[in-house]
């Protein structure tokens, strides 16, 4: 079973901008048919972002457009997304790393945002994650990207760009290899033995 990118919020935005059933959104974003009715109602998901599942790549016009023109029809990823989604649990590898075409001019702002919130993160561990190039890495974080003006700082799971358990595990990975480094370098600390040996 693969799993929707950010449900709730494609829930919102399918609430608001189709005329598709409550019981259609729910099954497609994996939540309560109740939680999908509190949605159009107002009293769940304040605060939250509708998601666009076009802009993303999830699902198509004619996707949308056959569901709605027959109300028993159940929503289905698009195929790219779905491949991209899809893991390998047996092998532990991951599926083909697929960045929809909308999402694909977002990735500066995925960078910067690394580069602000996850520090201990290398270029080399960002462009793994994101799927892009040190070159451009380097070029924003020195501030020399030709696009610098334009470039807000955005998270990459929410722009659709990773997992956040992707996330998770790379800037843990980064983590500890940086503490493990820094480690080396710190100077030994006095006890009190070395004091008395001094002395």
């Amino acid at each position: 079973m693969v799993n929707l990118l950010m449900p709730k919020a494609t829930a919102i935005w399918l609430v608001d901008n189709t005329s598709l059933t409550f019981k259609q959104i729910s099954e497609f974003c994996n939540l309560h048919e109740l939680e999908v009715q509190g949605i159009a109602d107002g009293e769940i998901g304040k605060g939250i972002a509708g998601v666009d599942p076009l802009a993303n790549g999830q699902l198509t016009r004619d996707e949308i457009a056959r569901c709605e023109a027959n109300p028993e029809a159940a929503l289905k990823l698009s195929e790219e997304i779905t491949r991209y989604l899809k893991q390998d649990e047996k092998s532990g590898k991951k599926g083909a790393s697929y960045i929809p075409v909308a999402r694909r001019q977002d990735k500066p702002n995925a960078i910067a945002w690394l580069l602000k919130n996850c520090p201990e993160m290398r270029p080399n561990h960002i462009a793994k994650l994101i799927g892009s190039t040190k070159t451009t890495i380097e070029a924003i974080k020195s501030r020399t990207h030709w696009n610098i003006q334009n470039i807000k700082p955005q998270d990459p799971v929410l722009l659709g760009l990773c997992l956040q358990k992707d996330l998770d595990k790379t800037y843990e990975l980064a983590k500890a290899k940086y503490e493990k480094e820094e480690g080396i370098n710190k100077p030994k600390e006095i006890t009190t033995d070395d004091i008395s040996d001094i002395l």
